[in-house]
């Protein structure tokens, strides 16, 4: 139930009532420039604001194919607009002085030292400003630009208005490369528009990467032609022993142009040699007796193996990265690689072995859990952290040999851990993780011992054993996400948890008109009108 989650919820994180739709913003003055998520890396207030009004032009330039990824980005940008507005905000390429321009300049001195996703915005009494190399540091642009609109913005139907930005200039980059969220589709499945409505979410904080679990003990959720009874048997349950469900070729194409469209790139996941309960009960060969085990419904982990011996597995396992390799034209395929209690060191190490340059061979950078820091990381190769507390030695050792990082600690990141005792969904094995905890940490230094410089970025992983919802979904990522996107985003200078939690306060408004259901933490100061 959508409701299930904020009605469980303590007292003190009770939901604020719901503004009237046609009631104007409480707040008459312009949100201030630094009171965004993520913070900006660079802010400079001037007096004076602009005021989208009925005849604003959304205006776009740029040479050749940058002017039609401004376009595209320009055509978003009204289509978030024009609901609560009610104006027409044609896009046109005509130049002009007034208006919101959105400009693709790559030799641009003023965006020339901030990368892909970098972008300047200004703001005068004239027109609104955003200037960008590439069309990600435009569309990250755009974001913040949003965001410094009245939350009624996102509402759609008709609002009252003004719609006032605060005058001045934030240049903004981001910190890391990676700033990644991971849904779990394996245990609870969720559908395509499930998927889009995450991927809108992520889009607003500048996340980067959608990580899918397409595979676990509990479904496989990809078709592929090579191996079709891993979806249409393999997926045909989920925890708790509900329909389950798989994407088709075509569906998983939605999915990839749909987050290529938000500037998210798919990472999809295929967990071996352990949790492939799933495989091996769609095909017997796979499992080294030759006897198919029943579909799992469970929650227990670490009992499954690919049988590590058989040809016919590599035979398996190439043929599954070969077809997801050509669906996916993102660089990444992750192969998991975590809890795998059940294949002895020798056969995982030697099974790593084998895999990673089958991920090579298609094209794709391998990515696995951290527990491939115990075997041999092939080169180019990257971790994946969920430990908790940033001690193991053989992940400081690999990133010291060049292995990059990605950090997901349990107890930091991890969005399906229960907030505190009385959450009702998620679990408590890392711990109960409030916002504060979440937010307060540096990606930089919590590996001991392992260089600054490997660290590619965050990710925040939802695990979805208890899960069903998109309503689900967000009580367990919000207001959690927006930190983690936070940690990635923004210069470790701008991390300070008292101005978080009070910028981050202003999102909940913004999250009702968008229609989230998230978690009131008692730790952040929610407004109360």
């Amino acid at each position: 139930m959508v409701a299930g989650a904020g009605t469980a919820a303590s007292s003190a994180s009770a939901a604020p009532a719901s503004p009237s739709s046609s009631a104007p913003d409480a707040a008459a003055a312009p949100t201030p420039l630094d009171r965004v998520v993520p913070a900006p890396a660079s802010v400079r207030p001037a007096a004076g604001s602009y005021a989208i009004h009925p005849d604003t032009p959304i205006r776009v330039s740029g040479s050749d194919g940058s002017a039609r990824s401004a376009r595209r980005v320009a055509d978003y940008l009204a289509t978030v607009l024009r609901p609560a507005t009610g104006y027409r905000l044609p896009v046109t390429a005509r130049a002009g002085g007034e208006g919101i321009r959105l400009r693709l300049t790559p030799k641009a001195a003023a965006v020339s030292k901030l990368g892909a996703e970098g972008y300047r915005l200004e703001v005068t009494g004239r027109g609104i400003t955003v200037t960008a190399r590439a069309s990600a540091g435009l569309f990250h642009g755009v974001q913040t630009l949003r965001q410094l609109l009245p939350a009624s913005i996102e509402r759609t139907n008709r609002q009252a208005g003004p719609w006032r930005i605060s005058a001045g200039t934030i240049t903004d980059e981001p910190r890391y490369a990676w700033r990644g969220a991971m849904l779990d589709v394996s245990r609870h499945f969720f559908g395509v528009d499930q998927v889009k409505r995450y991927i809108d979410q992520l889009a607003l904080y500048k996340i980067n990467r959608l990580h899918l679990h397409l595979s676990d003990d509990q479904g496989w959720r990809i078709a592929l032609d090579s191996w079709p009874r891993l979806a249409t048997y393999g997926g045909s349950t989920q925890v708790g022993g509900g329909p389950g469900g798989y994407y088709t070729k075509d569906d998983y194409r939605e999915i990839v142009s749909y987050a290529a469209s938000r500037e998210l790139t798919v990472v999809p996941e295929i967990d071996m040699p352990g949790h492939t309960n799933a495989a091996l009960a769609s095909y017997a060969e796979l499992n080294c007796d030759g006897v198919a085990p029943p579909l799992y419904t469970g929650t227990e982990v670490g009992f499954s193996s690919l049988c590590v011996p058989k040809d016919v597995t590599y035979d398996f396992v190439d043929d599954v990265i070969r077809e997801l390799a050509a669906l996916t034209p993102g660089p990444y395929l992750h192969i998991g690689g975590d809890e795998a209690h059940s294949t002895s060191h020798e056969d995982y190490v030697a099974f790593m072995d084998r895999v990673q340059p089958v991920v090579a061979k298609y094209g794709k950078t391998a990515i696995g859990w951290h527990q491939l820091t115990g075997a041999h990381p092939a080169k180019g190769a990257i971790a994946q952290y969920w430990g908790t507390d940033g001690s193991e030695k053989e992940v400081a050792d690999a990133a010291k040999a060049g292995t990059q990082l990605i950090l997901s600690p349990a107890n930091r990141s991890y969005l399906d851990m229960k907030y505190d005792a009385s959450t009702p969904l998620g679990q408590n094995w890392a711990g109960y993780v409030e916002a504060k905890q979440s937010y307060d940490w540096d990606p930089g230094t919590y590996i001991k011992d392992a260089p600054a410089s490997s660290v590619l970025g965050v990710e925040a992983p939802l695990w979805s054993e208890t899960l069903e919802t998109s309503a689900h979904i967000e009580y367990m990522a919000f207001p959690r996400l927006p930190g983690i996107a936070e940690l990635g985003w923004s210069p470790a200078s701008a991390h300070d948890w008292e101005s978080y939690r009070v910028r981050v306060a202003a999102q909940g408004p913004r999250w009702d008109a968008m229609g989230i259901t998230y978690y009131h933490s008692p730790q952040i100061p929610w407004p109360t009108s």
